[in-house]
């Protein structure tokens, strides 16, 4: 550390996307529509199911959680991005990026658990149709939702507090369009052993198990679909399953292609293009690949819209 400039960093210059200036406003204005589209069509999830009590199930109780979810991990980087392309110096303050941090492992780590919950769920109401009621609960929904809460709570807390730490020097320059903490623990000038244990430790925690219990339930759903094969069972399965099999894909295939696929050419813009994947892309599908394809909030919508239309029908 004597060898390096002790002067105390009170903001970090965020360097963005790879695009050229006179691309910029192009880009731009697709962001800007991506990140609207986001948050119209998850806003949009979460008042059907909130309206409609034919939506009153403990699907539709997770699919809500993960559209709030979804419709802030957007709002933890898009807003910030859309500003600083419109800024000559795209900065944040030390606080703010602490921030965006724990937000952005917040709302990361809460969709994990919540696709867990919803695979869960589809493995009970294959499996078990019959008992489905009695075992999916609202004690059963409370337990599965509540301490996804509790713990990507403490986990986000956790890593925000050892980053917090760290002491940086005269390099403030990040990679990237938002405070990545793997950019951050690069720019620190004192030892960042203890975070890198941690985020090993725990990412298996929050990424690798919940992964691994997702494909545990599919493996069950599947061998029990293939003791009385027929096509009328796998059309169900597949109806009730494709939505959130989908999801599941598209959320950690990029998380896959970014941690666990390294790539020694042109790594930066590798983790900026997968990390715009699941933090923009991902977010903005996910109503559409849920709503499509379902037969339930579209007769939702339906009826919303009926009675806003003709409100005194009977």
């Amino acid at each position: 550390m004597s060898g390096k400039n002790q002067t105390i960093v009170s903001e970090f210059i965020l360097l963005g996307l790879p695009i050229d200036p006179e691309q910029r406003i192009l880009f731009y204005g697709l962001f800007l529509a991506m990140y609207v589209t986001t948050v119209l069509g998850n806003l949009v999830i979460i008042v059907l199911i909130r309206l409609d009590s034919h939506l009153h199930t403990p699907m539709y109780l997770f699919l809500s959680n993960l559209s709030f979810s979804d419709l802030c991990f957007s709002s933890v980087t898009m807003p910030k991005l859309l500003q600083n392309m419109q800024s000559q110096v795209p900065s944040i303050p030390y606080t703010g990026c602490l921030a965006q941090i724990y937000f952005f492992l917040f709302f990361g780590d809460l969709e994990n658990f919540l696709l867990v919950a919803m695979a869960y769920d589809r493995y009970v109401a294959i499996c078990f149709p019959l008992h489905y009621t009695t075992i999916m609960s609202p004690q059963l929904c409370l337990s599965l939702v509540a301490p996804s809460w509790v713990l990507t709570t403490l986990h986000a807390m956790l890593h925000t507090l050892l980053t917090a730490r760290l002491c940086f020097c005269a390099d403030n320059m990040i990679p990237h369009f938002f405070c990545d903490m793997s950019a951050l623990l690069k720019l620190a000038c004192s030892d960042t052993q203890v975070n890198e244990l941690v985020i090993f430790i725990t990412g298996g925690f929050v990424v690798v198990i919940p992964f691994i219990l997702i494909i545990m339930s599919y493996v069950r759903i599947i061998s029990s679909i293939l003791k009385v094969p027929s096509a009328r069972g796998i059309h169900k399965a597949f109806s009730t399953c494709g939505s959130h099999l989908s999801v599941v894909s598209l959320f950690y295939g990029t998380v896959i292609g970014l941690y666990l696929c390294p790539s020694a050419n042109n790594s930066t813009v590798k983790e900026i293009v997968m990390a715009m994947m699941y933090t923009v892309v991902t977010p903005m599908l996910n109503p559409f690949i849920y709503s499509l394809r379902n037969r339930d909030i579209k007769g939702a919508l339906g009826r919303v819209f009926h009675k806003k239309t003709f409100p005194f029908s009977l």
